[in-house]
């Protein structure tokens, strides 16, 4: 008897790393940037319509690795990512990841998806979202401090959704603010590699901070902030990193993204559990205020969040029809029978 062919249900559209490069050329890498970020702020907007859970996470000493699931209960996603800063100097990333849609009716997913890339780019588009609603009237300048994998993604978002045309650049390692510069000429900016973390902010309305180091790090002192700046700190994201001084936050109105994973993982690991903070799906609804005043000391505490990822996928697969960006992975065993899983692997039999 011949083999039995996979049905069209047994197929789930898969994108690999290639083809998601190929997308971002095919879309435009800003115009993605912005697409997510219009995704996540609708999202966002549905707030309540979400499972929310603090992702699940294993930490080892040499880093971290989780899943981040939710559902708007109609579709399923999760994420599944690494975070491993001593990466770098074994000359492979810090961070990997991949994800998945699926249909909440049958549980059968619809899409398959790298996302190393992808977070790279949700994680950018997330913070300018933000930035659209908390940052100074005009802002123009922003300071980066840390150029590595994310710097010049953030550095993007931030120009084509803020109108950034400034980037003032700092890493400890002098060849990662080199590869930004090289990388980021030709797309608009104004770029000012800086010396020292002091010299970077200078002048900037936006100071974003994304270093790799897991562990408790003072990459901003209290001193080095002045009135009326959007702080956008990506770097601290598990247990014990940070890279803000506590007086900071003491003075700054701090925006998160849910409250029960921020106070683990971001800046305010290090304030007490009452420490007041704003969701941002409350500012982006209009529920609670963003910036009030030209002297307002803003600060988005970014860790991640799993209905970003899923606003991610959302897009891919809205933007993958007739482009051919992807592989049908026989990924479900659908056999005619459902009752009979057995048979069908009887029938394959060579």
């Amino acid at each position: 008897m011949a083999n039995p062919s996979p049905s069209k249900l047994a197929y789930v559209p898969f994108v690999s790393v290639e083809n998601m490069m190929k997308l971002v050329h095919h879309i435009g890498i800003e115009t993605m940037l912005k697409g997510i970020a219009d995704y996540i702020e609708d999202d966002f907007r549905r707030w309540d319509l979400f499972d929310k859970t603090p992702r699940v996470a294993s930490h080892s000493e040499e880093g971290v690795i989780e899943l981040m699931p939710t559902s708007d209960g109609d579709v399923y996603g999760f994420k599944y990512v690494n975070g491993h800063p001593k990466n770098t100097k074994e000359g492979l990333q810090t961070v990997t990841a991949f994800g998945l849609l699926a249909k909440v009716d049958t549980g059968y997913p619809v899409l398959f998806s790298e996302m190393t890339v992808l977070t790279a780019l949700r994680t950018a588009a997330t913070s300018a979202m933000v930035a659209k609603h908390l940052a100074p009237k005009g802002a123009h300048t922003m300071a980066m401090i840390g150029n590595g994998a994310q710097s010049e993604f953030q550095a993007l978002a931030m120009r084509v959704i803020c109108g950034i045309e400034t980037l003032r650049m700092y890493d400890v390692d002098r060849a990662a603010t080199e590869k930004a510069v090289r990388n980021l000429d030709g797309f608009g900016f104004t770029l000012e590699p800086c010396s020292t973390p002091e010299a970077a902010i200078e002048g900037a309305q936006i100071i974003t901070t994304c270093t790799a180091d897991k562990q408790y790090a003072t990459i901003l002192t209290d001193n080095m902030v002045g009135a009326g700046v959007h702080i956008n700190a990506i770097g601290g994201d598990c247990p014990g990193k940070t890279e803000l001084h506590h007086d900071i936050l003491a003075r700054s109105d701090v925006f998160v993204e849910y409250p029960p994973q921020t106070r683990v993982e971001g800046e305010i690991q290090q304030m007490p559990e009452d420490f007041p903070v704003t969701e941002m799906w409350q500012v982006i609804n209009g529920t609670a205020p963003g910036r009030r005043d030209a002297r307002q000391i803003t600060l988005f505490d970014g860790v991640g969040f799993a209905i970003e990822d899923f606003s991610a996928l959302r897009y891919v697969r809205d933007q993958l029809k007739g482009t051919g960006l992807y592989q049908e992975l026989d990924m479900i065993a659908d056999p005619d029978d459902p009752r009979d899983l057995f048979g069908m692997v009887l029938r394959a039999k060579p």
